[in-house]
């Protein structure tokens, strides 16, 4: 397999993952505003660690992206 159609099939997985992701933190938003509006403040801190945790996750995706693109490019 060629190194560019490695990264085309990197990029379209890690897409997935990152659309995946982001469609969880919103439903951690709706979900940190219902509590919030319920008064139900027990429920903001582990949604708010959660939505952390997939950002983290979404910013070591791109870091790994930007490294392979680098790698392929020497």
């Amino acid at each position: 397999m060629t190194q560019a159609r490695q990264g085309t099939t990197l990029f379209t997985g890690l897409l997935i993952l990152v659309g995946t992701a982001v469609v969880v933190q919103l439903w951690l938003l709706t979900a940190a505003m219902d509590a919030l509006l319920a008064d139900e403040y027990a429920l903001l801190l582990p949604l708010a660690l959660g939505s952390l945790f997939l950002f983290a996750l979404n910013a070591a995706l791109l870091m790994f992206v930007f490294d392979f693109d680098r790698r392929v490019e020497q």
